[in-house]
This record gives structure tokens, sequence and C-alpha cells, in this order.
């Protein structure tokens, strides 16, 4: 038996009054997704602990099988352990988004963010900026030099995504920039005064630099500061093998996935193509899935797409509608058909992490439905995988990192333990 799981961030959501009431999973064409449905299990889960920030850590660590309330230690430091960044017992780290503020108005604390993400900036544009904010704030190589007196230490990332270290540090509790999209900054910015300085200076030296001047030009928003969020410290995850018997694979392009597959020893597969975006390589992923598991002996592949989560954040029903389709034509449907004609045994859990309503621009902690197939039973499904079936079928699991273990009990009957 293989197992897969097919994470599509952020893809849950609200009935939306343009879409006749339907969510976007729900007005979606998912004829693949649908076909599984009809001898599926279907229920909803429970990612993201009661009384926990719902972020895409603490729910992918609850799918993986790590409840959150023991082993989760702040975003950033999944993140760097992906990004190979060095960090000791008592170092802090903090995600260093490049967002868009807004120009118009005269103080930074005045600005508002118009994209978390800077248009999706690319990770080669990115680095240049990340250099740039380097020349300012100390000297030497961009992935090794410290700032403000060797106490700092930036480390560039993918896309929008980077990192900075602090040396023996404080963990502050800092926003997250895309939970205030189009609100005035101000009353947001760290209250620690050289965190709070560099984010304010960042504006100054990245506002017209060449790469923002060419991205104006371009008709694409500018990726005119810094802004710090998600501390953590160091963490500590249990081996997957170990835990769960099975070798195990990631297959994702964001830093934050790649870093837990590090902490749990699993192997990262990259895909060349895979950004993150609505226009991933979401070919290239199956393909390396169905190879994983078919070809080179994995018996478990975690396949994670960005792009549901992404335009859920820019507020684009539309554009979630179209990334779902394509997990759904790309992915779905072509690593079904390449386990079948293999005759490869396998289940298959395809669920969000979390949902990200295109309402609110941002996480909710609301459950969110799961859907588990077996090619070797039928089960009593629906017609369609939705939120809405999810509840019809009276399924539920609170304690969402033991839908791994249900995953991985080929000798199942019936709903999870705890439903």
């Amino acid at each position: 038996m293989k197992y897969i799981v097919i994470l599509c961030d952020g893809m849950a959501d609200e009935p939306l009054a343009d879409l006749g009431g339907n969510t976007p999973l729900e007005a979606a064409h998912t004829p693949n997704m649908d076909a599984l449905a009809r001898t599926s299990e279907i229920g909803m889960v429970r990612t993201v602990p009661e009384g926990m920030a719902p972020g895409s850590d603490t729910a992918n660590l609850s799918v993986i099988g790590y409840d959150p309330r023991i082993y989760y230690s702040g975003r950033s430091p999944l993140e760097a352990l992906s990004i190979g960044a060095k960090m000791e017992e008592n170092d802090v780290s903090f995600r260093c988004n490049l967002v868009t503020l807004l120009e118009e108005e005269e103080n930074y604390e005045d600005r508002r963010i118009l994209d978390h993400s800077s248009g999706e900036i690319s990770t080669e544009e990115a680095g240049e900026l990340v250099r740039a904010l380097q020349e300012e704030f100390g000297s030497g190589d961009a992935s090794e030099r410290p700032c403000y007196s060797e106490g700092y230490t930036f480390y560039p990332g993918t896309s929008y995504r980077h990192l900075l270290i602090e040396k023996n540090g404080t963990v502050r509790d800092l926003t997250a920039p895309h939970d205030i999209l189009t609100r005035r900054i101000g009353e947001y910015l760290p209250e620690d005064p050289v965190l709070r300085d560099m984010m304010i200076r960042s504006y100054d030296i990245l506002k017209d630099h060449p790469v923002n001047v060419k991205r104006r030009a371009e008709g694409k928003n500018p990726a005119n500061s810094a802004w710090f969020w998600g501390a953590g410290t160091r963490p500590a995850l249990a081996s997957f093998e170990e835990k769960n018997g099975v070798k195990g694979a990631m297959i994702s392009a964001v830093d934050l996935l790649k870093g837990i597959a590090v902490g749990a020893g699993m192997h990262n597969i990259s895909v060349e193509g895979a950004n993150g975006g609505l226009h991933t390589n979401y070919t290239g992923k199956a393909e390396a899935a169905v190879k994983a598991l078919t070809e080179d002996g994995y018996d478990f592949v975690y396949v994670h797409i960005e792009a549901p989560d992404e335009m859920g954040h820019q507020g684009s029903a539309k554009d979630k509608i179209r990334a779902i389709e394509y997990i759904d034509e790309q992915i779905v449907g072509p690593v079904a058909d390449a386990l079948k004609d293999s005759g490869t045994d396998y289940r298959m859990l395809i669920l969000p992490d979390h949902p990200t309503p295109v309402r609110v621009r941002t996480h909710t902690s609301d459950p969110v439905p799961y859907m588990l197939y077996d090619s070797t039973k039928k089960a009593e499904g629906k017609e369609k995988y939705s939120e809405k079936t999810g509840n019809e079928t009276g399924i539920f699991l609170e304690e969402g990192y033991r839908l791994i273990d249900h995953l991985l009990d080929s000798r199942s009957d019936g709903g999870p333990q705890g439903s």
C-alpha cells in the first residue's frame, strides 16, 4: 500500500453571493475529485487546535501528524531548516516578507499593506533586494553577513519569503502582513526598536531600487518594505519514518513545508518550475509524486500546493477557482490514473490545511473538509467533494494530528477514531 496526501493550501472557503451561494471549491469544475468522492470517505477535521493561531505552520504540522501543541515553536524556525540557516539553542528567527506598501502617505507609519507577496515576486528579483538590505545593515555575503553588531543575520529564501535570525534573541508577538491588508501599519509595527528601525529604513532602501523601478514600469507591485513576523526558536520534530513506519517524501515550493520535512527526516523532492504561485508546475509535481511512489521506494508522499492560499490572500474568487481546477486537472487526475495503471494499491488523502476565505483575505481556524480514497475499497461517498458534503456526512475529527493514523491504517473501516 502506498500513501499520498494532496494538500491544497487554503482551499476551504465560505459561500459567496457572487458564486450563487457556493464556495470556490463547490463552484470549481473538479471531475477527478468528484469521481473519487463517489467511493471515498468524506468528513471534516480541525487542523488548528483551539486557541492557536490559524496558519500553514500549525495546520500542516497537524496534517503530517505532529500535534502543534507539542511540536510548534514558531513558523520561521521551520523555514530556517529548509533555507539552511544556522540556529543555536538561544537564537530566534523571524520571517521577513518583502511586501508592497502604498506610497502616497508621507510617514511610514501611515502607509498600508497593499500586497503581502509583492505580486509573487520572483526569487531572483527578491534576492537582489535582500542583498541591498544587507549592504545597508551589514557587510559581506548576504547569506552569512550579520548586521547590527553581529546580532542579526539575513537569509534569502523563495519569492517574497525570507528570514532574519537574531542571536541570543527574544521571541516577540508580531503581526503577519496578510492579516492586516489595507490597514494602517503604525499600530502593528514591532515595539522592539531594532526591528522597527530596520523595517522603516528598509522602505528607503528598497523603494527606488532598480528592481522596483523595473517592476513599476512593467505594471507590477514593488517590493518596497521588509516585514518581520512569525518569530520562534529552533524546532525539534520526531522522525516521521520512525513514528509511522513508512518512508516519506515532501514535494513543495515553499520553505515552510520543506523545513517541516527536514525536521521530520523526510526527503525533499525539488520540481523545476514549482514556485508557489498560481502558475506553478502542477504537472511536474504530479509526475514527481508518482515516480517517488512507484520507482524510488517511497511509501508516503506529501504534495503541497500553495496556489489556492495565495489567491485567497489576493481576494480573488476567480483565481482561487482556477487554482483548484488546475490541481484537479493536472495533479489529482494524472496521479490517480498513473497509480491505477501501475497496479499500485494506494490511499489518497485530499484536503486543505486551513480556510483562506477570499472575503477576509487571511486564514481562519474553522474545520476543513477531507476526502480519503482507498483503491482497494469502495466507501459510500458523495457526488462532490466540498465543504458542504464534508459537513453532511457527520464524520468529524477534533484532533487533526490523528488523521495521519487513519490514512496509514489501511485496515480501517468507517470513520477515523474520534469522529
